[in-house]
């Protein structure tokens, strides 16, 4: 058999969750029987290999997390049915060999820059494998790959896969992780072939390590002991568990790491062969486009069929293989033109645009598979204590939970579901309650939310700790290092913190706030950190934390910081921002709720937007905005004056935006002047002008709630004497910006006309 070393060991190289490879790995340990298989998996697994196999339902994977003072890291090492690893597994112990793992533990440096230990090792070899879909008409490797291996008979299999892998890795260097991994891999093969007496050894590991592995056992002496296992430092966490997986997790066309994509494809060709599951998918994608409503006849589905056979002939096939009916099915069901190339000619998400039927394609051969964990799986410590802190503050699966914060266990049960959702454990929705930059709000609202991988979530999470509060604590430490000077994303966790009642925690988010916000640039982002802070300071009772002295002194600072930043802001053409007019907003809110007692300079606070809104350089918005800012703190603003400076057509609307978004009570409460001076502005406009007006003026306007823009049509109304309801003008039944478009369409056909001479009137 090809890839034999001359000492009896057996290499096979195979690709990760390909049915051909593990075809090939089961009929190898039939026909070797052999002392030992030694499978790439993670060593310090070895003895929980009664767990792994206890007869879970796949596709299943070992999810491992690792954290010290210096590094986090989460990776999986996922096997379905059709995995080589799996059923060399299977089949090894079936034939009575011990099997092993051999790779280093997956928390080791080795996988840093790993999430998902099968991952494909292509991009490693990309060049050869670019001519060698080149040569063969292929689009990708994924192509190539069925062209070569999954479509064609088994015959001649091994000799085929060591001919490609040694083509490939003959190309390629491998990096220092990858030589570490294969130096420790051949100590395993070489104290198994000392072990087994002359009888055979079989060695199943991903087809780029199989070369260095066949030429390392080969040169380096015999060694009876098992090499030892890696143990991680006494600082470190550390853990492995088996976790449900999904075939949607599986497949390449969702984002994951490894090669293999539609899982549910590949599935049936393991159970079924290649021509079945290309007639089940045809099947399929019809099925879920007729649930959908999209007409598929019986004469779509022949064309398909035969299309996909029409295919497979020229391109060598003996059977259709994926390519030749999801293409059979596109030329048969699709008869628009595709504004995105076909998924399967490329690797990775699918694009936005990708036309519907298409998206059930992919959909119908990724597959909806679930695993399932044997009921004697043990699982982390963090399982048993979520069950239980839910059970303990009587939060069932099924309840709409209605809490009442300033009752004390209505408080807890929110504080444990918010710790929940910062730890990504499904079970619970929140659909109302506290909000950043809200009044406060004392009351929350919870409704159920079942997730099928919610088992897996929560093994996940249990890498942070062994209890809900150790593992939120963990995992807020580790965001606040990780956001650095992220102010933004430190905002967020500040008030996640507050819900979550990790009081210390928040704190910890404070500082780091603080420290970012001497040289924070981004005005967006420093806004959305002030209305954090500002709402805490003002309502948190709940926590303990109005009122603060640290929350008040990072208050004072980001009101001086973003004044600073707002003035120096130049764009004379620059469209509104909602990001740098909320941080306005907060400002202002900053200086009236919190001005006297936290001595906030309410007269520099003035002078600022007084400059600012006089500067002919400054964007339109905050033009606006800062004038907004002075009306809204009671500081006299000529409103319809600054409108009239402001009034062309690309900037009327920006203005507004930024003065609505700072005064809009102001304009409400009877700005008759203000108004007078928009409607004459507005009814000015030619065609054209309102047309390009138009969309930032309904920007404007959209910083009204309903009621406020209620007002504002009476107010429009009365200027123009009519007694109608204001809901006329607030319910059109024609979208205002085609009116716009017509009319600047009439005035261009009249202006064709005039100057034809073709007006009705005109001398013939």
């Amino acid at each position: 058999m090809a890839g034999d070393a001359p000492d009896g060991v057996t290499f096979l190289g195979v690709r990760h969750h390909s049915p051909a490879c593990a075809r090939l790995v089961a009929a190898t340990v039939t026909a070797l029987r052999p002392a030992y298989v030694l499978v790439e998996g993670p060593a310090d697994l070895n003895g929980r290999l009664d767990e792994l196999l206890l007869g879970h339902e796949l596709p299943i994977a070992v999810f491992t997390a690792y954290r010290d003072a210096g590094r986090r890291h989460a990776s999986w090492s996922p096997f379905c049915a059709y995995s080589p690893e799996w059923v060399a597994l299977t089949a090894g112990r079936a034939a009575g060999a011990e099997v092993r793992f051999i790779d280093l533990p997956a928390w080791h440096p080795a996988f840093a820059r790993r999430a998902n230990r099968y991952a494909d090792a292509d991009q490693r070899y990309a060049e050869a494998v670019r001519r060698l879909c080149a040569t063969l008409a292929v689009d990708n490797v994924d192509a190539l790959w069925d062209h070569l291996f999954e479509i064609g008979p088994d015959d001649g299999l091994a000799e085929r896969l060591a001919a490609y892998f040694d083509l490939l890795r003959g190309e390629s260097a491998a990096g220092e992780d990858d030589t570490a991994r294969e130096a420790y891999m051949a100590r395993w093969v070489r104290a198994a072939r000392a072990r087994a007496g002359g009888r055979p050894v079989l060695v199943v590991t991903g087809g780029f390590h199989r070369p260095a592995l066949v030429r390392l056992v080969s040169a380096g002496p015999d060694d009876e002991s098992w090499p030892a296992v890696p143990e991680p430092e006494p600082d470190a966490v550390a853990g492995s568990y088996l976790v449900p997986y999904s075939f949607k997790r599986l497949d390449a066309f969702d984002g994951y790491q490894s090669g293999m994509p539609s899982p549910g494809y590949y599935q049936r060709v393991w159970e079924d062969g290649p021509q079945r599951a290309a007639e089940a998918l045809t099947e399929s994608v019809a099925a879920r486009l007729r649930s959908r409503r999209q007409p598929v006849s019986t004469a779509d589905l022949i064309a398909a069929r035969t299309m996909a056979g029409g295919l497979a002939r020229p391109r060598g096939h003996a059977h259709p293989g994926r390519v030749d009916v999801l293409d059979g099915l596109v030329s048969a069901l699709v008869g628009d033109a595709l504004d995105q190339p076909l998924p399967w000619a490329s690797r990775g998400r699918l694009a936005a645009g990708t036309h519907p039927a298409v998206v059930e394609m992919v959909a119908a051969l990724s597959g909806d598979r679930v695993g399932r964990l044997h009921p004697d799986t043990p699982l982390p410590p963090l399982v048993h204590d979520v069950d239980a802190e839910l059970d303990r503050h009587r939060v069932g699966p099924a309840d709409v939970v209605e809490l009442d914060l300033t009752v004390p266990a209505d408080l807890a049960r929110s504080r444990l579901l918010h710790r929940l959702r910062l730890l990504d454990v499904p079970g619970h929705r929140r659909d109302s309650g506290p909000r950043v930059g809200a009044d406060a709000v004392l009351t929350e609202r919870w409704s159920p939310s079942p997730a099928p991988d919610r088992l897996a979530r929560m093994i996940e999470a249990g890498g942070y700790g062994p209890t809900v509060l150790d593992a939120v604590t963990a995992l807020v430490e580790e965001r606040v290092v990780l956001l650095g000077g992220d102010v933004d994303g430190l905002a967020t966790l500040l008030f996640d913190t507050a819900l979550a009642g990790l009081r210390e925690h928040s704190e910890r988010a404070l500082a780091a706030i603080a420290r970012a916000t001497g040289t924070v640039t981004d005005l967006g982002a420093l806004g959305r950190a002030l209305a954090v802070a500002l709402g805490l300071w003002r309502h948190d009772r709940l926590l303990g934390s109005a009122g603060a002295a640290p929350l008040g002194a990072l208050i004072a600072a980001a009101v001086r910081r973003a004044l600073w930043l707002v003035e120096g802001v130049r764009a004379a053409t620059a469209p509104a921002d909602r990001g740098r007019l909320a941080a306005l907003v907060a400002v202002r809110d900053a200086l009236r709720h919190a001005g006297p007692p936290l001595g906030l300079d309410r007269e520099a606070a003035l002078a600022v937007a007084g400059r600012v809104a006089a500067d002919p350089a400054a964007p339109p918005d905050l033009r606006g905005a800062a004038l907004g800012l002075r009306w809204s703190l009671g500081a006299a603003a000529d409103a319809g004056r600054a409108a009239r400076a402001v009034a062309a057509p690309g900037t009327l609307g920006d203005w507004l935006s930024g003065l609505f978004a700072l005064a809009r009570e102001e304009v409400v409460a009877g700005d008759a002047a203000l108004l007078g001076v928009l409607d004459g502005l507005l009814a000015a406009m030619d065609a054209h002008d309102f047309l390009v007006a138009l969309p930032a003026l309904r920007q404007a306007f959209g910083w009204f709630p309903p009621r406020e823009r209620a007002a504002v049509a009476r107010h429009v109304l009365a200027l123009r004497g009519a007694d109608g309801p204001a809901r006329d003008l607030l319910r059109l039944d024609i979208d205002p910006v085609l009116v716009a478009a017509a009319r600047a369409l009439d005035a261009r056909v009249d202006t064709v006309l005039a100057r034809e001479g073709l007006r009705e009137g005109d001398p013939a």
